[in-house]
């Protein structure tokens, strides 16, 4: 098969979110319509420019429809796979094929979600999912997912390599000490090991503060050709790769446990930007859960398969650590509108152009994000984003 390169041939030009935390009286798509609307004014375009869509939506059948319906537009590309909150970092390899194709001159990833404060909660939407989509192994027992089956991971992590509960609520407190200084994060409140540690159990081995928030709050971003990007409004972020990865769906069907297909996402991902894991000046990872954060570390090759939780421990990715992880606060502190992958996105843009003021990471140049989707690590979407100056 022949490989088209796709190396810094588009930029994200338009980062924009609304509602973020919570937001009563709007809708979903009241929500999208206003991130959308304020990732067109952060570069400079109007929606009449907007000829490409990619969105997606867990709890509505033919969601592209409605959101291309309520923006008014007519598109010329349309993507709307759903692989679960990956999604919106996986739109990104068709978005870049469809511009390099001419088929499309600027496409808008966008999201939004009132699971926070509508009368539809988070738990009677998931169950009513389990219902349409039922397990012969895993209904009888009537699992808490997505809770129920990421403790099962994060328990086989522990029990094969001595991660321990300590090391999970590292990165719960990381996640906390980043939220405290962004203004835009749901849950700022002190924290401390002690207090997540003895918190309400979700899910053995996980407490409440092991779980991504329950928000509201809506995402978008927008995406051109690299030689368009040059002449609009803010700075242009370059993609070097994005590569996705689906190896299940349940966690009854994981080869192992503690293995995700971020693996195989990242090394591909590593291997179409020419850059390796220390180049990398900022880490943007689906953090659903805290095992997510020691899971992606291990599988992108931040650390060996097993040494997550020792990479995690002492504050290693909180401000002031090693790595910056998260920086905006994450799923965990930040905001998790049910699906949370462009707001990672968002983030690592808003840290290369360097907007993030009291949070931000100093001279970062390239960022990682990585997406998750699923109720078991099913699915998962490595970027590699940059600079101008570093390509």
């Amino acid at each position: 098969m022949s490989h088209i390169d796709t190396r810094a041939k588009v930029a994200i030009v338009g980062v924009g979110t609304a509602g973020c935390g919570e937001a009563p009286g709007m809708s979903e798509l009241d929500l999208l319509g206003l991130a959308t609307h304020s990732a067109l004014n952060d570069c400079g375009l109007s929606i009449k420019d907007i000829d490409g869509i990619c969105t997606a939506n867990l709890n509505i059948a033919m969601w592209p429809l409605n959101v291309a319906e309520y923006l008014g537009l007519q598109p010329t590309f349309i993507e709307g796979t759903n692989i679960g909150g990956a999604a919106f970092i996986a739109h990104q390899k068709p978005s870049i094929l469809a511009l390099m194709s001419g088929q499309c001159k600027a496409v808008l990833v966008c999201y939004g979600s009132n699971q926070r404060t509508s009368k539809f909660g988070r738990r009677e939407r998931g169950q009513a999912r389990n219902l349409l989509d039922p397990s012969i192994y895993e209904d009888p027992y009537h699992p808490f997912d997505p809770p129920s089956s990421y403790a099962l991971i994060a328990a086989r992590h522990m029990h094969q390599y001595g991660t321990t509960r300590k090391h999970l609520a590292e990165v719960a407190l990381a996640a906390r000490k980043w939220a405290q200084l962004n203004p835009e994060a749901f849950a700022r409140e002190p924290l401390d090991l002690e207090t997540i540690l003895n918190a309400r159990m979700i899910s053995d081995p996980f407490t409440i503060y092991d779980c991504c928030q329950v928000t509201d709050g809506a995402g978008a971003y927008i995406m051109t050709l690299a030689d368009r990007a040059k002449d609009l409004k803010k700075k242009p972020i370059y993609i070097l790769s994005n590569e996705t990865a689906v190896w299940h769906r349940s966690v009854t069907n994981m080869k192992d446990l503690t293995v995700t297909p971020s693996q195989e996402s990242g090394a591909k991902a590593f291997e179409a930007s020419h850059l390796t894991k220390d180049d990398i000046d900022v880490v943007q990872i689906y953090d659903a859960f805290t095992i997510n954060t020691i899971l992606a570390l291990e599988d992108l090759g931040f650390c060996e398969k097993g040494e997550g939780g020792a990479f995690v421990d002492n504050g290693n990715i909180a401000p002031g650590g090693q790595l910056p992880v998260n920086t905006n606060g994450g799923g965990l502190s930040c905001v998790h509108p049910n699906m949370y992958g462009a707001f990672a996105t968002i983030e690592a843009v808003r840290q290369l152009r360097g907007e993030c003021n009291d949070r931000q990471v100093p001279d970062a140049k390239t960022a990682l994000i990585n997406g998750n989707g699923g109720t078991a690590a099913s699915s998962q979407s490595t970027s590699i984003l940059c600079t101008e100056s570093n390509f």
